[in-house]
């Protein structure tokens, strides 16, 4: 029996992500095994290889945006801010239990706004977790719930909520292309059809913050917040009037590059939803910064630079990703383990709904991005979901969870890259074990399960 190219690639990429391969490494190797297994040769593959390269290339100036705007945001002292307010209220409380997840729900929160009310995705991680992981080692914190915490904000919102980055994956993409492939899609409303894989996210999360990682977890403590630190060394050097003037004026400079911020944010929200476009959303947000001084002209470049350097790896392994994608489409594949799989169905809508959504699982897994499996799969399981039944709610149920799932537990996807780059800026937190693993287990399996539940009952 033939080995399908698609499904190897995938278990080869995988492990040896497992086995601590850099993501990027095993993005490469797992596309060239899976070209040459199908057949494509050397030449071919790399040229589909170097193709989706070339078609990342927007993604990268996306994420540099991101990053150059992120980097302005903390410029302006607005993480830090947050940060100290928390650390505050934990020197006033202690670390009980209450602070403790009021602090976890923020998080959730931010990470949902990142979707949605501030488009600014996975950039605010790197600025606002690593203030925050002084407070989490003082409260025995377990990092792999809070890569849990940021994950769930991260996929649930756009796989639920049709707005931001949710507009994009569940109107622009999903439901144009199930429309395309032969369904009316006039009077589906994607909040009804995604809210029980929603459901199973959210019980993923309890059961992490419950059970899971509830236990406490040392960390060593290392100093992480330089400027901080510096500023504290600088102002014990002042005398006591001058100290007093230092820090009225620095609230008071300090509460003008806030509301900035804030305008920043808002601009840059009403950009990208009036244009579609994350990337003049971060422009016009990042030229907010530089047009009131807040970042000045000769701080421009730095500061740019610096948002690169943020989100360089993030958006290398995006690129990557892309040119792994590409060449499991030209291996021609991909239809073939569909259709391979729906000979097991023998019209078993309950067999067929569960394959469908494992091969979601696998192409998602592999590809890093449910925005880019949904017009694979959507092709082939609509016609597919038509003759065995299924109701255009339940269809777009099924394809819409396919999609997601994969998403939170790919080494490849920002949704665990992210976390993992503020969780691990002390070098504490591992991205397979620490992220990708914890949020696999979390969130697949009863979005697996939720998502065949809402197959069966819409």
């Amino acid at each position: 029996m033939a080995i399908n190219a698609v499904l190897l690639a995938v278990v080869i990429m995988l492990g040896l992500s497992l086995a601590r391969v850099h993501v990027v490494l095993s993005l490469l190797i797992g596309a060239l095994a899976g070209g040459l297994i199908a057949g494509l040769g050397i030449t071919d593959t790399l040229e589909a290889f170097q193709e989706g390269i070339r078609n990342g290339a927007q993604i990268a100036l996306s994420y540099a945006l991101l990053g150059a705007f992120a980097v302005a945001i903390a410029h302006s002292g607005l993480p830090q801010s947050l940060a100290g307010t928390v650390i505050k209220r934990i020197d006033a409380a202690g670390t009980g239990g209450m602070i403790k997840y009021m602090l976890f729900a923020g998080l959730i929160v931010m990470s949902c706004f990142s979707q949605n009310l501030i488009p600014i995705h996975i950039a605010f991680i790197p600025l606002l977790v690593p203030p925050l992981l002084l407070a989490f080692n003082r409260m025995q914190i377990d990092r792999r719930l809070i890569a849990c915490l940021l994950t769930f904000g991260l996929v649930t919102t756009y796989m639920f909520i049709p707005y931001g980055f949710g507009d994009i994956y569940l109107n622009q993409i999903m439901l144009k292309n199930v429309g395309e492939a032969g369904i009316d899609i006039a009077n589906i409303s994607v909040i009804q059809a995604m809210a029980i894989p929603a459901l199973g996210m959210f019980i993923g999360l309890l059961t992490a913050v419950f059970i899971s990682y509830r236990k406490p977890r040392q960390y060593q403590q290392v100093a992480i917040d330089k400027e901080a630190r510096d500023t504290a060394i600088q102002s014990e050097g002042l005398k006591d009037d001058e100290l007093s003037k230092t820090t009225a004026g620095a609230k008071a400079q300090s509460k003008l590059k806030t509301l900035v911020a804030l305008v920043a944010i808002v601009t840059a929200f009403v950009v990208q939803l009036y244009t579609d476009s994350l990337l003049l959303g971060s422009m016009f947000g990042f030229g907010v910064f530089m047009a009131t001084g807040v970042v000045k002209w000769r701080d421009a470049d730095t500061v740019f630079n610096d948002g690169i350097k943020l989100m360089a790896m993030i958006g290398f392994i995006m690129i990557t990703a892309q040119g792994f994608a590409e060449v499991m489409k030209a291996t021609g594949e991909i239809a073939p383990l569909i259709d391979g799989a729906t000979n097991l169905f023998a019209g078993n809508k309950a067999i067929a709904a569960l394959v469908m959504l494992g091969i979601g699982l696998v192409v998602t897994m592999g590809i890093g991005s449910s925005f880019s499996t949904i017009p694979i799969i959507a092709a082939i399981y609509v016609p597919l979901c038509i003759s065995l039944g299924f109701s255009p709610l339940a269809t777009v149920a099924i394809i819409g969870t396919a999609g997601a799932l994969g998403d939170a537990g790919s080494p490849a996807s920002d949704s665990t890259l992210g976390p993992t780059s503020g969780l691990n800026i002390d070098g504490q937190h591992d991205h397979i074990k620490d992220s990708v693993v914890p949020t696999f287990l979390h969130y697949n399996i009863p979005l697996l399960v939720f998502g065949w539940i809402a197959a069966m009952v819409l």
